[in-house]
């Protein structure tokens, strides 16, 4: 890295009050990094989607059209070749932490905004740069060899006018220093839209005031009466006296341990025994910062060059003798037999001996959140342990449980998901889901629906029309074995048309309830390929 100065190093790291503060920018971060983690082209028209509307989108797509805010299929109709991500809200901040990272290296006192944003004091910077300007251009510099290569800095008095020095700058304009003292009138001009508040930033134009000079006109006094305190405190921002310090954080020590083994290790009470000592200095130095973890990823990498790459989960926290067990566990399941060691075909494990083993934390949390409670949590760790040790020994997708997600039909309800995985759930429970089969769900859910035959009185099967009437009561439900049961009441049909624009995936079904005459409940679907019992109600 170029931008290390020891010198500068050795100002202060603290921010004190009405500081100038020079805030680093990077424009449309969010879809940067995520364009990087699906590997599109940053150049590509890009739209951030959460919920059905456009939450971020690319320069490229802004050019044809596409707004924030906007919905999905009025994005794509302005521009047909957006690419449509969806928005991981912790995908931006990973990705923005190596880079406050390498800052850090450079700058004390980096106070992180939001992923893509942050501030440092200017005062250290401009002296050792010497000026304003210079010290703006040498930190952008820093960011573009840390991979932002749009990079905008602005430096004015106080955090709200600093930032919006920073959204103000333009392409080839990529700094604006803010004349000390004159942050009120670089915000006077400047809409009330722009206030920390959706409220006022409507309300302020309905009552004839448009820019932030105007609101700063007014007498604190009114402002306060009218808005009360929030009011407030938002008319001393647009009057460029923001007193908010910018708080830095204390950058994390770095947990991760990295063994490397020569010569490789073949066994796994030698791999056990080695990362002991690491085990405990993972633990001691988290608790030195007064944290825990809670997940914990643990990568071999053989001497071919292959790796078995594994998230574990704790329902409290690790202690290093868990640690170490999950070590065990992992590479159980990881390394081959003599028989298999040249098989290509068995993903995450292991052809050689292990050469490296990386432990790093992946989640932490402050220690004081996970104290053991009155009366201990043993039955719940002990459960946890007992299914790892299990999932160690039959592989990671050995042991599943059942995640509720949203879908209409019983089974599409339900999600597996291995034992310790989060699970990422791709159908929103809170849509509404029309079609969907209400409360209460039956008891059993067949994995695969159960084939058999409804008839009427007449012994014919019954069917349902076009427009969803049907031939017949029923009457019998007949199992392919022959088995028969006698139909005392029924319910239905409910059409279920479901994918209609997808000729492959498209699904035309009706539904009913029916209860046999030994009192037993079912739920039966009708599709074009007959009839099928999808679950029983118990």
């Amino acid at each position: 890295m170029r931008f290390r100065p020891a010198g500068f190093l050795a100002e202060p790291d603290t921010v004190d009050d009405g500081d100038r503060l020079l805030v680093l920018w990077a424009p449309d971060w969010p879809v940067i990094a995520h364009a990087r983690a699906e590997r599109v082209s940053e150049s590509a028209p890009v739209a951030l989607v959460e919920r059905g509307e456009v939450l971020a989108c690319s320069r490229a797509a802004r050019d044809e059209g596409v707004r924030r805010g906007l919905r999905q299929r009025e994005a794509q109709s302005r521009c047909p070749g957006l690419r449509v991500l969806r928005y991981d809200s912790s995908l931006d901040a990973r990705a923005f932490e190596p880079i406050i990272a390498g800052l850090e290296q450079l700058l004390p006192a980096v106070h992180p905004i939001r992923p893509g944003m942050l501030a440092v004091a200017a005062r250290g910077p401009a002296r050792f740069y010497g000026g304003e300007k210079a010290a703006a251009l040498a930190l952008l510099g820093a960011l573009r060899e840390l991979g932002v290569a749009d990079g905008r800095a602005g430096i004015a008095e106080g955090l709200f006018a600093a930032t919006l020095a920073a959204r103000s700058t333009r392409p080839g304009q990529p700094t604006l220093v803010v004349p000390e003292g004159r942050s009120a009138d670089f915000l006077a001009p400047l809409p009330v839209r722009l206030l920390e508040s959706s409220e006022l930033g409507v309300l302020l134009p309905r009552l004839g005031v448009h820019d932030l000079g105007s609101f700063a006109a007014l007498q604190p006094h009114d402002v306060a009466a009218r808005f009360g305190a929030e009011g407030a405190r938002l008319h001393t921002l647009a009057r460029g006296r923001d007193s908010r310090p910018a708080t830095p954080r204390t950058p994390p020590r770095d947990a991760t341990a990295v063994l490397d083994f020569e010569p490789a290790l073949d066994r796994v009470d030698q791999v056990a025994f080695a990362v002991r000592t690491a085990a405990d200095e993972i633990v001691t130095t988290l608790l030195e910062q007064k944290l825990v973890c809670t997940a914990l990823r643990i990568v071999f990498e053989g001497e071919e060059g292959e790796q078995s790459d594994r998230l574990w989960l704790h329902p409290r926290f690790f202690q290093a003798t868990e640690i170490v067990d999950r070590v065990r566990w992992q590479l159980s399941g990881a390394l081959r037999s003599d028989e298999r060691r040249h098989d290509p075909d068995a993903a995450g494990e292991l052809r050689s001996a292990v050469a490296r083993v990386r432990i790093e934390p992946e989640t932490v949390d402050a220690a004081g959140s996970h104290e053991r409670g009155l009366f201990g949590s043993g039955p719940e760790e002990g459960v946890h342990s007992g299914l790892s040790r299990v999932q160690g020994l039959v592989g990671h997708r050995g042991v599943l449980t059942a995640t509720p997600t949203g879908g209409r039909s019983p089974g599409e309800r339900q999600t597996p998901v291995a034992w310790g995985d989060r699970a990422v759930v791709t159908r929103d429970r809170a849509r509404p889901w029309p079609g969907r089969l209400p409360d209460p769900a039956p008891a059993t859910v067949y994995e695969m629906p159960r084939e058999l035959r409804v008839q009427d009185a007449t012994g014919r099967e019954v069917s349902v029309s076009a427009r969803g009437v049907i031939s017949a009561p029923p009457a019998a439900l007949v199992a392919p074995g022959g088995e028969r049961l006698d139909v005392s009441s029924w319910a239905g049909p409910w059409p279920l048309d479901e994918r209609w624009w997808d000729a492959r995936a498209a699904r035309r079904a009706h539904r009913f309830q029916m209860v046999d005459g030994s009192g037993g409940a079912w739920l039966l679907v009708l599709d074009e390929r007959g009839w099928w019992a999808e679950g029983r109600y118990d």
